[in-house]
């Protein structure tokens, strides 16, 4: 399952070519029937990272390992309260308690965050969003989207990146030059850790449009279906 995330991190952090936006034509995927639209954002997105984001995630790459991890573990300390209030709403009574504790353990004797004490101790890392959360409530994925700077998403995805947005502790922080600074600061480390993105997409050898929303689909799928394979459309 880790594997899975990583993977699916991987190709939803491959954002696309710089382009402009063409007209929505009709797709030949039952799922994606603003293609012609959507593929115009991807190329966007991918122009966007080409010229922005992979220059500057290189750039962080070169400080030492030490240093990067101890970030990455900080925001993902973060992440872990929005991560439990999912799991509530799902039920997950156990989960998000195990996540809460996370939170607190690293907050605390982690430095903050930059040390992860929290899964040594055995308290796992989860991985929910409010998208899972809807889809648990029985909503239906809906179309799939690319949005700007977003990236793949599905409707349902879409209405539940409000959700996310609301529940993320970055959103609350003041004053917002400093919200700015952190919120940044996350994606280059995010971006940091998936630079071989697109090289995984290459290696699919297909259309790179194409896979990336295929799996973006087939990972959504299992993860509101709390699996690791996926056998059927939603």
């Amino acid at each position: 399952m880790k594997r899975l995330n990583r993977n699916a991190a991987v190709l939803a952090v491959a954002v696309t070519l710089a382009g402009c936006a063409s007209a929505p034509q009709q797709s030949a995927h039952p799922r994606d029937p603003i293609e012609g639209f959507n593929r115009g954002v991807y190329a966007f997105n991918k122009g966007l990272d080409k010229v922005v984001l992979t220059p500057v995630a290189k750039g962080y790459n070169v400080l030492p390992a030490v240093v990067r991890t101890g970030v990455g573990n900080f925001f993902s300390n973060i992440g872990d309260v929005m991560i439990g209030v999912n799991n509530l709403l799902q039920g997950k009574g156990a989960a998000g308690v195990s996540d809460f504790m996370r939170f607190a353990f690293n907050s605390t004797f982690g430095l903050l965050g930059f040390v992860d004490v929290a899964t040594p101790a055995g308290l796992e890392r989860h991985n929910e969003d409010f998208g899972q959360t809807f889809g648990k409530w029985g909503v239906g994925s809906g179309a799939y989207v690319v949005l700007p700077f977003f990236g793949p998403r599905t409707v349902r995805d879409t209405v539940g990146l409000v959700g996310d947005l609301v529940t993320d502790p970055v959103f609350y922080i003041d004053p917002s030059s400093t919200r700015y600074q952190v919120g940044g600061g996350r994606i280059v480390s995010r971006r940091a850790e998936f630079l071989d993105a697109q090289d995984i997409v290459n290696a699919a050898g297909k259309d790179e449009y194409a896979v990336v929303r295929d799996f973006y689909l087939n990972r959504r799928d299992a993860l509101v279906k709390d699996s690791s394979v996926v056998t059927s459309e939603e």
